[in-house]
C-alpha cells in the first residue's frame, strides 16, 4: 500500500513550507492528496473574457478581462497618486485601483488592450464595481508571465483561491503534485468503473486540473463524482447492514389493546397516506431487528398522530415509547397534544383512568425536583408507557424499564450521536436490545438529500394534508418602498381578531441583549438558518420582540391582548402565555422562532413576519404552518425592507408563490449552498462533497445508493476492496474528527 503514502505525504515536503503553511491556513489543505482534489472552479478559455457583469460582489474572484484605459490620478495637493485601470470584457466595466509606491509596475505592465488574469476581492465604490491593488498575471505571449507558462493548453483552470494565494500560483502548486496522481487508490471496484465507463482515477485528477478539451473536463467530473457519490453510499450502507443484525425485540401488533382503544375513540378518520405509513411503520415494528425509518410530512400533515399509534402499538406489545423535541417549549406541546388525543387513555393507574391506559409523562431539564423524581421513577417501574423530552432523557440518570421506540421529532436539530444515546438505554430482560427507531421532519427534504443525509434510514413520505386544513394566503409587504403596506398589515391583523381569531408576530431576535455572541449586534440575526448576506449592507439591527411588542400596544395593535413570547422567558412563564393563547385569552402573541414547530392553535388565521428576508426559505414554510390549522382561511405577511431586485425579496417571493414545501425546499437547497443543506446532522458528510452536487446529481446517487447497497449486501466487511475499505477509512475519520469538533 505504498501509494496511498505517496497521497498523505505532507505539502511541505512537495512545496517547501511557505507555500505549504498558505495553504493549509487559508484553505484547510494539508497534504498532496488535499491539493488533487481541490478542483478548479471553473475554466477559462484562452482569448475568452469574464462576463463582469456576473461578478460577485465580498467574494475572492479571479477574472480573465482586458485592460481599456489606464490613468495615474493625483490627490492630496500633488502629493499623493493613484492608478486607476479600467478593464472590459467586451460589455461590463471593472474598475482596478493601486495607491502610492505600488503603481509603477502595474503602470508599466497594464496598457490598454493588455490581457491578464487579475484575483482579487469586488467591492463597490462610488456605485461601480471596483478592484482595490489585485494581484495579476499577464496573458500575452510576449510578457513571459508564470501564468501563461501553467497554461499550454486552451483551457485555463480558475481555482477557488483565496487573498494569499491567487489562483494561477496554486495552479503552479498543483502541477508540483501532480505527477503523483498515478499513485491514487481507486475506491470503485473495477467491473463497476468498466461496467458504468467511467475513467480511471489517475486520468480523472490529470483531466480535471490540466484538460485539453471539454470533453476532458466532463469525463472527469463524471468520474470524480462517482467517487464521492459510492464511498458515501457504502458508508450509510454499511450503517444500513450494520442495523438490520443488531438485536431488537419484535412489537406486533396486539388486538384489543390500547391502540385499538384509541382508534376507536378518534372522531375522524385518517387520510389514506397515514394509513400506509402506520402500515409500513407497524410492519417494520413486528420484525426482530430495530425500525430505522424517516417519516417526513408537510407541516401539519398528521405525523404526531402516526408517531403516536406507533408509540401506542409498541406499549401493546409491552415496551415503552420515548419522544424526543429539539425545545422544551415543543416537548410541553407534545405532552399536551398528546395527553388530550390521548383522554383517559393516558391516565392508566388513575381513578376514572381506562382499564387500557398508560400514564404519558414529560421530562425536561427545567421540571422541579419532586415532578423529574416521579417521572423517573414511573420510567424505571415501567408504570409510564410513554415518555415526552428534551435532550435531558438522554441523560445518564434515565432509566427505563424496557424502551422499545424511540421517536425523534425535527432530526435537523439532532446530531446522529444523540439519536444514538437514547437508543443505547435499550433492554429486554436484562439483554441488550436495540430500540426501534422512527425519525420525524417537517422539513421537505428533496429525495437526493434524503439518500445523502439520511440514507441510513428508509423513508416514508406525508404527503396529505388531513381534511379540514385551509389555504393560507402569503404576500410579500414592501415595508421601505410602501409603509402604507404595513399599515395596512396590522389593519388586517386587527380585522382578524374582530372576526374572533388570533394572530402572530414573529421577530428575529429577542431584544434588550448586551453585545454578545449570538445576539442581533454579535450575530446579525437570530434565524436558526444563520444570517443572510443580505445582513451586511442592512444598517438598522433586526427587529426585537420586546421592542416591538412595546410599539404595537402603543400605535397599531392598542387596545389588544398582546403578549411576548421567546427562548429567554422561564420555562412556566413560556408555558403559561402559550396557554392562554390557546385558551383564546390573548388575541396576537409577538414571539421569535420559539413557535416554528409543533404549536397548534387552530383559532390563529394571520401571521406577520418582521425582518422576514433574515429567515431561510424552509423556515419562512414552517412558521406559516402555524397559522391556517382549522376552518378559517390562514393570511402570512412576510415584511421586508429589502430593494425588490435583492436575492431576498425573490426568496420571499418563491414563499408567497407556492405552498408545496419540496418545491421550496429545492429553491431552499438551490439558493443555500450545499454544506448548509447537509448540516450538522451528518457534518462528515459535507467535507468529503466536492464535486457532486446534492440536487443536481439525482441520478448518480440514486444509482451509486444501488450499487453500494449491492456491494455491502454480498461482501459486508468489503473484504474483496480493501481499496474501498481505505477510501471509506478516510471518510469515516473525517467525520469522527467532526464529532469531536463538535463535542
Amino acid at each position: 500500500m505504498g501509494s496511498v503514502a505517496a497521497l498523505d505525504e505532507p505539502l511541505k515536503k512537495t512545496l517547501g513550507g511557505t507555500t505549504a503553511k498558505v495553504l493549509a491556513d487559508h484553505l484547510g489543505l494539508h497534504t498532496v492528496g488535499d491539493l488533487l482534489h481541490h478542483y478548479p472552479r471553473r475554466y477559462a478559455e484562452r482569448g475568452e473574457l469574464t462576463r463582469l457583469a456576473d461578478l460577485p460582489l465580498d467574494e475572492h474572484v479571479t477574472v480573465v478581462a482586458q485592460v481599456a484605459d489606464a490613468r495615474v490620478l493625483r490627490f492630496n495637493g500633488g502629493r499623493g497618486q493613484r492608478l486607476e485601470v479600467t478593464l472590459t470584457d467586451g460589455g461590463g466595466r471593472l474598475q482596478l485601483v493601486f495607491f502610492g509606491k505600488g503603481i509603477h509596475k502595474p503602470h508599466k505592465d497594464l496598457v490598454p488592450g493588455r490581457r491578464a488574469m487579475f484575483a482579487g476581492k469586488v467591492s463597490v465604490f462610488n456605485r461601480k464595481l471596483q478592484l482595490a491593488h489585485p494581484e495579476y498575471a499577464l496573458l500575452d505571449q510576449e510578457s513571459g508571465s508564470e501564468a501563461v507558462d501553467a497554461f499550454a493548453g486552451a483551457l485555463m483552470p480558475i481555482y477557488p483561491a483565496c487573498q494569499q494565494m491567487a489562483s494561477w500560483k496554486l495552479a503552479k502548486a498543483v502541477d508540483a503534485v501532480l505527477p503523483h496522481a498515478r499513485d491514487a487508490v481507486d475506491p470503485l471496484p473495477e467491473a463497476l468503473r468498466a461496467g458504468r465507463g467511467l475513467v480511471e482515477l489517475p486520468e480523472a485528477l490529470e483531466k480535471i486540473h490540466r484538460p485539453r478539451t471539454k470533453a476532458d473536463i466532463a469525463d472527469a467530473r463524471a468520474r470524480l463524482k462517482w467517487d464521492e457519490a459510492f464511498v458515501l453510499q457504502v458508508a450509510l450502507a454499511r450503517r444500513r447492514f450494520a442495523e438490520t443484525q443488531l438485536p431488537a425485540v419484535p412489537r406486533p401488533l396486539t388486538e384489543g389493546g390500547i391502540l385499538d382503544a384509541f382508534d376507536a375513540r378518534l372522531p375522524f378518520t385518517l387520510t389514506e397516506g397515514q394509513r400506509k405509513v402506520s402500515e409500513e411503520i407497524f410492519t417494520d415494528l413486528a420484525t426482530d431487528h430495530p425500525m430505522h425509518r424517516l417519516l417526513q410530512g408537510e407541516v401539519g400533515s398528521g405525523k404526531t398522530m402516526v408517531a403516536l399509534r406507533a408509540m401506542l402499538a409498541v406499549v401493546d406489545g409491552g415496551g415503552q415509547a420515548a419522544m424526543l423535541a429539539p425545545t422544551e417549549v415543543l416537548a410541553q406541546q407534545h405532552h399536551r397534544s398528546i395527553t388530550e388525543m390521548m383522554g383517559e387513555l393516558a391516565e392508566g393507574g388513575m381513578l376514572g383512568g381506562a382499564e387500557h391506559g398508560t400514564k404519558v409523562v414529560l421530562l425536561t431539564g427545567s421540571m422541579g425536583a419532586a415532578a423529574r423524581r416521579q417521572a423517573l421513577l414511573d420510567l424505571v417501574s415501567g408504570d409510564a408507557g410513554i415518555v415526552i423530552g428534551t435532550h435531558a432523557l438522554i441523560e445518564d440518570k434515565v432509566q427505563f424499564h424496557d424502551l422499545g421506540l424511540v421517536v425523534v421529532d425535527e432530526q435537523h436539530r439532532f446530531g446522529v450521536e444523540q439519536r444514538d444515546a437514547l437508543r443505547g438505554k435499550g433492554h429486554s430482560r436484562g439483554e441488550k436490545r436495540t430500540p426501534h427507531l422512527l425519525v420525524m421532519t417537517a422539513t421537505p427534504i428533496p429525495r437526493t438529500v434524503a439518500m445523502t443525509v439520511f440514507g441510513d434510514l428508509e423513508t416514508s413520505v406525508l404527503d396529505q394534508l388531513p381534511a379540514g386544513r385551509s389555504p393560507i394566503a402569503t404576500h410579500v409587504v414592501p415595508a421601505k418602498d410602501k409603509p402604507h403596506f404595513l399599515a395596512r398589515a396590522w389593519e388586517r391583523v386587527r380585522e382578524e381578531v374582530a372576526a374572533g381569531h388570533q394572530g402572530y408576530v414573529v421577530c428575529p431576535r429577542i431584544g434588550d441583549e448586551e453585545d454578545t455572541p449570538g445576539t442581533a449586534k454579535g450575530r446579525k440575526g437570530t434565524a436558526e438558518d444563520g444570517p443572510s448576506p443580505e445582513d451586511a449592507e442592512e444598517k438598522r439591527p433586526p427587529l426585537a420582540v420586546l421592542d416591538l411588542v412595546r410599539q404595537l400596544t402603543a400605535g397599531p395593535l392598542a387596545g389588544l391582548r398582546v403578549a411576548a413570547l421567546h427562548g429567554r422567558m422561564a420555562p412556566e412563564d413560556k408555558d403559561a402565555v402559550m396557554r392562554r393563547f390557546a385558551a383564546g385569552e390573548l388575541d396576537v402573541l409577538v414571539a421569535t422562532t420559539v413557535i416554528e414547530v409543533g404549536v397548534n392553535v387552530p383559532n390563529a388565521t394571520a401571521m406577520v413576519i418582521m425582518d422576514a428576508d433574515r429567515f431561510g426559505v424552509s423556515q419562512l414554510h414552517q412558521l406559516r404552518g402555524r397559522v391556517g390549522r382549522g376552518a378559517a382561511p390562514g393570511l402570512c405577511l412576510l415584511v421586508s425592507e429589502m430593494p425588490e431586485a435583492s436575492p431576498a425579496r425573490a426568496r420571499l417571493a418563491a414563499v408567497a408563490a407556492t405552498l408545496d414545501g419540496f418545491e421550496l425546499s429545492r429553491i431552499d437547497l438551490e439558493q443555500r449552498r450545499e454544506g448548509d443543506v447537509l448540516g450538522q446532522a451528518q457534518s462528515g458528510v459535507r467535507s468529503s462533497l466536492r464535486m457532486l452536487a446534492v440536487i443536481e446529481d439525482e441520478e448518480v446517487i440514486a444509482a451509486a445508493r444501488e450499487e453500494a447497497t449491492a456491494v455491502v449486501a454480498a461482501d459486508p466487511a468489503l473484504d474483496a476492496y480493501p481499496e474501498l475499505r481505505t477510501a471509506l477509512a478516510a471518510l469515516l475519520d473525517e467525520e469522527r474528527e467532526e464529532y469531536l469538533d463538535k463535542g
